[in-house]
């Protein structure tokens, strides 16, 4: 059995190995004038860690968080201001959507729906973000056509 000696040691070992992860996504970042340090990146892995937790996720990998990370560190409407707070909040919405898609949606098609609406129909804006992916959702779930439609791109 673990003592929470042992556990803590484990925690902190595994935040290190996943800091050290998406510490490479700087080299991309850079292109666009932005750049985490370890500690933002160690709040994002908590941050990302409670969320898994409030959706009673399991992620065995920091893929998803690196992944935003590059992504979205193109957009024109992230700057250095603003690119932490912003991965806090997709990481919340990328699960969200993943729940109420049971996910049926790749990780990587799933970002890049939510890149192209944060980028072209909510020019940056969060919350209008999240309420087109509500819709997104609402539609994927009771749509079979659109449904589809989208699996079948999300495949190719």
């Amino acid at each position: 059995m673990f003592s929470p000696r042992m556990l803590h040691s484990l925690n902190s070992s595994m935040l290190e190995k996943y800091t050290d992860e998406i510490i490479e996504v700087n080299q991309t970042a850079k292109e666009f004038g932005l750049v985490l340090t370890r500690d933002e990146i160690k709040n994002i892995i908590v941050s990302r860690n409670q969320v898994l937790q409030n959706y009673g996720r399991v992620e065995l990998s920091v893929d998803v968080t690196k992944e935003l990370a590059e992504v979205f560190c193109a957009s024109p409407y992230v700057d250095d201001r603003n690119y932490v707070s912003t991965l806090y909040e997709l990481q919340e919405t990328f699960y969200y959507v993943k729940n109420e898609t049971e996910d049926k949606i790749g990780d990587s098609p799933l970002i890049g729906v939510m890149k192209d609406y944060f980028d072209d129909v909510c020019n940056g804006s969060l919350e209008l973000l999240k309420s087109k992916l509500e819709e997104f959702t609402e539609r994927f779930r009771g749509d079979a056509a659109f449904r589809k439609s989208f699996l079948e791109r999300d495949e190719r």
